[in-house]
């Protein structure tokens, strides 16, 4: 079993509150346990979005387009700081601070493998321009550009190719800009 499914998770009420801890197999198996987790979006000077193909060995939602980067901090660990850990170690991207815009809460189990997402995600934004220096094959199997229109376009259309959280992701920063 990948060594990052025994890692630690912090588990959390619906209003963010945390109440315990479990490990990152533990909290994704049906009906999953609901936990925190962030997602960051990388933002290039032209409003463009970095999406990430997810790799095929992951456990939950494996091939399907998502944000720049996602992952769960420790119990205690500072959201941005866990955020800032897995671009460099996912993408090998740096980038300045990361800009909370909201939380998404939501649950999708994943048909292929049984496994369920439950999370209190943290929205994070950065600005970045260009290719990612280092992209971890276990992690991620292509990245890409794209507006953030043609990509509502395509979240429409083909609902499969796509987490199913990334729509709220996308909503959760396009509020923000409001």
């Amino acid at each position: 079993m990948n060594t990052r499914e025994q890692h630690l998770v912090e588990l959390v009420g619906t209003d963010g509150t945390a109440i315990g801890e479990t490990t990152v197999d533990e909290a994704h198996r049906a009906p999953g346990r609901l936990h925190r987790a962030f997602s960051v979006l990388l933002v290039a000077p032209d409003g463009r979005l970095l999406l990430q193909q997810r790799a095929a060995v992951k456990t939950r939602f494996a091939l399907r387009w998502a944000n720049a980067c996602c992952g769960h901090p420790g119990p205690g660990e500072a959201v941005a700081d866990a955020a800032g850990r897995r671009l460099a170690e996912e993408l090998g991207v740096t980038t300045g601070p990361l800009r909370e815009v909201g939380v998404y809460l939501y649950q999708a189990g994943d048909p292929d493998s049984g496994r369920v997402e439950f999370e209190y995600d943290h929205v994070l934004v950065g600005s970045f321009t260009g290719v990612p220096s280092a992209v971890d094959p276990a992690e991620v199997a292509a990245v890409e550009w794209v507006a953030p229109d043609e990509l509502t376009e395509r979240l429409a259309r083909f609902p499969e190719f796509y987490a199913p959280w990334l729509a709220g992701v996308v909503d959760a920063w396009r509020s923000s800009a409001r």
